[in-house]
Formats: structure tokens, sequence, C-alpha cells
């Protein structure tokens, strides 16, 4: 179904690569869509920009430039209207040490962190790996999407021991881009009991048609001072790969104590190609990334009409950013990972359960559409098949 000059119906082969998605644990013949990496090549403009660098022949250790800063600057600017100032960015080798790092940098062990299951099971590992408790100020599952108690949220915030809220924006996986209204209200709330916002924007340039990303910091100075953003160009042009990431922290003394914490966890380091693919992104991938989402949303409806027509029984939940759909399988009567098991053991397809991510209410699994679509009619059908053999 290619619509643009880039070829997102290209099946590439990616097995034997040593692809943690496709040859890390992945016997031959399971389709893998689980783990959140595209199954497309990346922007041309990138794949150019390393082949350049690769032809240098020399990879010592990297000097970040100048233009680096640029073009991360040039990119919230013109897209999202947020300028970051280059004195406020800590690069480092991905988010997930970056969400680590500030963590270390804003509490004492014994702490609580405040998350929104279901959320990012990483934000379970860098809580508990930094001596912290986490509170759980779980989203609220009803009419096909997910909303926030903020009576909830308040009780919690108000807890001295709530130190840092880390906010997942847009949300993975419920599919929300909170709005400027819902963000406005967690950061005021935030502000009141003085607790730190750490914002995972990770997914931010994955937005469906007709839903606007925020940066959390750039809503209000208040906010700025007394939060950490932590971005990266890897998920928006599936170069996860290259271990790049950035921190943008406007208050000094946060900045600093954020700074010794990436060094005493040695990640304040990151390799050239990471730089590289970066800028060239930034730069000069906007035409790509407008093609990628018109595939993506293509992607969803077609998954929404074919769930419809042959599997209604099995909800979808709406889908507002990032291209991981979540699933409500309660009609199966099963624990998410007992579904999970059953369709890599019977119908060689490999999804995420939903209790990795602190849903233990109700069972939900989490399916990668970024594949070309040849690949999401297989993994549809495994799973019709699949629902069929247990509820008809």
């Amino acid at each position: 179904m290619e619509t643009t000059a880039f070829n997102f119906d290209e099946i590439v082969c990616r097995r034997g690569t040593d692809s943690e998605k496709w040859d890390g644990g992945a016997a031959e013949g399971l389709l893998p869509m689980w783990v959140a990496d595209m199954d497309f090549r990346t922007a041309p403009c990138v794949i150019d920009a390393l082949r350049r660098r690769v032809e240098h022949g020399v990879f010592g250790y990297e000097h970040v430039p100048a233009s680096y800063y640029d073009a991360a600057i040039s990119w919230f600017s013109r897209r999202y209207g947020w300028t970051m100032r280059r004195e406020w960015m800590i690069y480092t080798s991905g988010v997930v040490p970056a969400v680590s790092a500030v963590i270390k940098a804003m509490t004492a062990p014994g702490d609580k962190v405040m998350v929104q299951s279901p959320v990012y099971n990483c934000f379970f590992s860098s809580i508990r790996n930094n001596g912290c408790l986490m509170e759980d100020n779980h989203l609220v599952y009803a009419g096909g999407t997910y909303t926030i108690d903020f009576d909830d949220f308040e009780r919690r915030a108000a807890d001295p021991q709530v130190k840092v809220f880390l906010l997942c924006n847009p949300h993975n996986p419920a599919g929300r881009v909170w709005t400027e209204g819902e963000l406005r209200r967690m950061g005021d709330i935030c502000m009141r009991h003085g607790v730190f916002v750490i914002s995972d924007e990770i997914h931010c340039d994955i937005t469906m048609p007709g839903y606007k990303y925020t940066p959390f910091a750039s809503l209000s100075e208040e906010f700025l001072a007394h939060s950490a953003t932590c971005t990266a160009p890897t998920k928006t042009f599936n170069i996860a790969g290259t271990q790049i990431a950035n921190i943008t922290v406007a208050d000094e003394e946060a900045r600093r104590r954020i700074d010794k914490a990436i060094n005493i966890n040695e990640v304040c380091d990151v390799n050239p190609f990471g730089v590289t693919a970066l800028q060239a992104a930034y730069n000069h991938g906007e035409e790509w990334l407008g093609a990628l989402i018109e595939y993506l949303y293509a992607n969803y409806n077609y998954l929404k009409d074919y769930f419809a027509r042959n599997i209604p029984q099995v909800p979808v939940t709406k889908l507002e950013g990032t291209y991981l759909v979540w699933l409500d399988c309660a009609a199966l009567g099963k624990p998410s990972p007992v579904i999970v098991e059953e369709l890599k053991s019977r119908e060689k397809l490999w999804l995420n359960d939903g209790e990795m991510y602190g849903e233990h209410d109700r069972p939900f699994v989490r399916m990668n559409i970024a594949c070309p679509r040849a690949t999401l009619e297989k993994g549809l059908e495994m799973f019709r098949r699949y629902v069929e053999s247990e509820i008809g």
C-alpha cells in the first residue's frame, strides 16, 4: 500500500543480523511483534549520513559538536514550539539510562517515585535499582481508553515520601497523547506538593492524526524549572541501536546533580553513529517521518477494521500515539502471560503481556504494528486463529 516515495511495504529480512527482536530468543518461524522497534529501514538521509561516517574508517572517542545541539533544538522548536537552550542539555546513551540517572540524582534510597500503570516496564526496574519505592496512580480504563484519576493522583503526590513523578508522554502502552489540560493539571499538583517531574518523551514524534504532543516543560516556567525531559530520535527513526538520547534540565542545581549521576552510572559517553544519526534525522528526516505516520495510521485503521469484522470479542484500545496497540483480552478468561505463551507455542506469534506493564486488573496484550502491511496481516491471522480456538 505504498503511497509515497518511501517503501514501507518492503520486507527487510532481519534474521541473522543479531537483532534482539528477530534473533534474540525468537525461534525460527516465530513472528515477533513485541519489542518497540520497527521493521522498516530508517530514513534515507540517516543511512546516507551513517554511510559517510563509516567510510571515514576511524571510530575513536566522540566529541559532541555544537551542530548536534543545534539539530535537537531546531527540531523541538519548529515542530513543537519549545525552544531549549544548549546549556540545558545532557547527552547520554539512551532514555532508560537517562531516567535511571535522574531518579538517582533527585531521590534518596527509600523515597517514592510515582508512576501511572500500565506503563513502560523499565520504569519499575529503574525505580527499584535506585533503592526507591513505587507509588502507583493506576490509570482508569473505560470506553476503550485510559484516563487519570486526579483525586488519587493528588492524594499520592501529597505523600511527603513521593519525591518524583515519572511521566510517560505520550504514554506506552496505553496509547494516550496527554492533552495540554491533563499535563497542566498533573504539573500543578506536582508543583503544589514539591514533586519533581521526569518526563519520558521518547515517543513524542509518533502521534496519530488529530492528536498533538505537548512537551511538559513547555507549559510554564515553573514546570520547566522543576522537571527533566528525556528525549531521543531512536523510536521515531528506528535507530535504537545507535544508543543516543538527551536530558533537558533548565535548573542549574538539578542539572549538576543529574550530570553527576550520569557519570556515576558511567553513561556519559556516546558513540559516533548516534551523534551522526541524530543530526541527520532532525535536520533532514521530516518528510520521511510524515510518510511513516501516514503508513502507521493506515496500519492501525486496518487492524481496527480487521478486529471489528473478525475478532469483535477483543476490543482495541484507542491509539493516539506510539505504534503499540493495546488489546483487551478479557473475553479469553485467562491471565495475559498465559495468553502470550499460548500464542507463541500454538500460533508462533510473539506479543507482550500486560502484566509486565503493571496491568493486573484485566488481561491485555501489546502488539507492535510498525511493520509492513503483509507482516501485520500475517500476525492478525495468527491472533484470529488463537481467539477462535478459545472462544469460537
